[in-house]
């Protein structure tokens, strides 16, 4: 396998376990490598960002509210991921806060169903997407829409350095099967992360805010990450989800506040 190749074949796991885009299994590795093409989470992000970011920009153009534009956006970006990141936020909100022990907080984020925490998590995750979005609005629809790709790519770059630097809570689980990253894959991922940020929010004249809000995405996800730490000892695929979400929220609500 030529370098090349192998770095496609990475970009096709990545984007084939974060959306559900049809991706051809003769691209992809079986199994998967995730650990391995975890480098290339930030590019897949983008990519799943593409199509919701382009129903956000023709419905702010035919007259929608901002409001109304940003909202539906999000849920389109949740067919697109199939609510991946959503649904670890809402079971790690419900683990982490209502299990009393480790033991018992892990089991509660194995429930398939969602607590009051959990729904809580969710509803204050869209609407301050949403709002914070409609916001960006009145910097220009197309600066908006960058931005909203933007924050998608830091957050799965948050995610993988949760991955790499805790170990698994769990031996079972779709994360322990994945392996772990290594370092080096890490730095890569936050350094693409990064790059495709600063890329996009160049494009829409807002690269100092963005600056600000990257450092306040980090706060947010290495607050989580040591929270994680010490109330599970290691991550589990929910966590690193939510780590996703909680850096991209911090992200787009810092640039609301700062543009």
């Amino acid at each position: 396998m030529t370098r090349l190749t192998r770095l496609a074949t990475d970009l096709a796991v990545a984007t084939g376990f974060l959306t559900r885009y049809p991706i051809p299994a003769e691209m992809q590795t079986d199994p998967p490598d995730g650990a391995r093409a975890a480098w290339a989470f930030p590019f897949a992000a983008v990519l799943a960002m593409l199509l919701p970011a382009f129903v956000f920009l023709v419905l702010l153009e035919l007259g929608a509210g901002a409001l109304i534009s940003a909202l539906i956006a999000i849920g389109a970006s949740l067919l697109v991921t199939g609510a991946l990141h959503e649904d670890a936020l809402a079971d790690s909100a419900d683990g982490l806060l209502a299990g009393k022990t480790r033991e018992s907080a892990l089991s509660i984020m194995k429930d398939s169903r969602t607590g009051v925490y959990g729904t809580l998590a969710l509803v204050f995750s869209i609407l301050l997407r949403a709002v914070a979005l409609a916001i960006l609005v009145a910097e220009g629809s197309l600066n908006a829409a960058l931005l909203f790709i933007a924050a998608a790519a830091g957050g799965r770059a948050a995610m993988v350095c949760q991955w790499s630097v805790l170990q698994s809570a769990r031996t079972d689980g779709v994360a322990a099967t994945l392996g772990r990253p290594e370092r080096s894959v890490a730095v890569c991922a936050l350094l693409s992360g990064l790059g495709a940020v600063a890329l996009l929010a160049g494009l829409s004249g807002a690269l100092l805010p963005a600056l600000l809000a990257i450092g306040a995405a980090a706060l947010a996800a290495a607050g989580f990450t040591i929270f994680v730490s010490r109330r599970l000892g290691g991550y589990t695929g929910d966590t690193l989800g939510a780590t996703a979400q909680i850096s991209e929220t911090a992200f787009l609500v810092t640039l609301a506040i700062c543009v």
